[in-house]
């Protein structure tokens, strides 16, 4: 049974502090500590590209776990913002820099803010269909590389990240059944404009699909888990803004105490907003996991302590 053995992440040191531009947009500090929830974003280097996010994120994978590129059987890249215009694969070019055996696997996943919910799923089904023992699943999402700066719904929001979750038939986290949907009529809410490529969003819509959504995903998830909200030790949610985690928890009456709000200090990093939080933890046995935003598109899925 393949599932979670262990989980890495890069953070750039490079930091925007939103408390220095609330003249710019004409907010107050309870906007941004209180609602939006990001007092700082992290922020690439100017030099690096989405591969250069990934190869640092399996380096420090490599310092956790030792030497083990010459084990992995595939890779999985999880982006919606890829080197150059997305051909080469970034996965492709990732393995390039790693010097990956030539018998792994390579692909790109493109989702967002689900996409990590939703590669699990991918890269376990992928290994356990090829007999594959050990693979690697990439989230890296820079959105610094589309954003436009001027932008309140925006730019205050989004920050840079990368984590590399090691796959492997010697888990620590078994993976459950997952629940996924995608309401592609509302497909525009977030999308990068063609006109000048950059990002925008539509703040009301994104809103009013996660609080009448996502809580009935994560209610389906249980369900078909065979699990109750109370026997849930906790719930990482895409930390989309604080005013939406907070959302969900009213929504669903659920315990604050099990559900963590840690991007304050680097920001919503997309698809790698879930495993930002799942590497530190420690102590839990049971976690459900749910992811959405861009396409409209969400999943969850629940994950037990092996």
């Amino acid at each position: 049974m393949i599932g979670i053995e262990h989980i890495s992440t890069y953070l750039p040191m490079s930091r925007i502090e939103n408390l220095s531009r609330l003249e710019q947009f004409e907010i107050n500090d309870s906007f941004i500590s209180d609602k939006i929830g990001m007092v700082e974003l992290a922020v690439k280097d100017k030099g690096d590209d989405t591969s250069d996010l990934c190869v640092k994120a399996v380096n420090q994978l490599l310092i956790e776990k030792g030497e083990i590129l010459s084990e992995i059987e595939c890779l999985i890249v999880c982006t919606q913002n890829p080197d150059n215009y997305g051909l080469p694969h970034t996965s492709a070019i990732v393995h390039g820099k790693l010097d990956l055996p030539s018998n792994c696997a390579c692909f790109d996943v493109s989702l967002g803010c689900s996409g990590y919910v939703y590669s699990l799923s991918i890269i376990k089904s992928f290994m356990e269909a090829n007999g594959y023992k050990k693979g690697l699943l990439i989230t890296a999402d820079p959105y610094s590389k589309v954003i436009d700066m001027n932008d309140k719904n925006t730019s205050l929001l989004f920050g840079d990240a990368a984590t590399v979750t090691l796959m492997s038939d010697q888990p620590k986290w078994q993976i459950g059944k997952s629940i996924f949907g995608t309401d592609g009529s509302r497909n525009e809410a977030i999308q990068v404009r063609a006109s000048d490529r950059k990002f925008e969003m539509a703040g009301r819509a994104v809103l009013d699909f996660c609080a009448n959504i996502v809580p009935d995903n994560i209610r389906e998830t249980l369900s078909v888990n065979n699990f109750q909200l109370a026997d849930i030790d906790k719930f990482i949610l895409h930390q989309g803004s604080k005013f939406i985690v907070n959302m969900i928890i009213k929504r669903m009456e659920l315990d604050p105490a099990k559900v963590p709000f840690e991007a304050s200090s680097y920001g919503n990093t997309v698809s790698s907003s879930i495993p930002m939080i799942l590497a530190n933890e420690n102590d839990a046995q049971s976690i459900l996991l749910s992811g959405f935003g861009v396409g409209v598109s969400w999943g969850s899925v629940v994950l037990m302590r092996d």
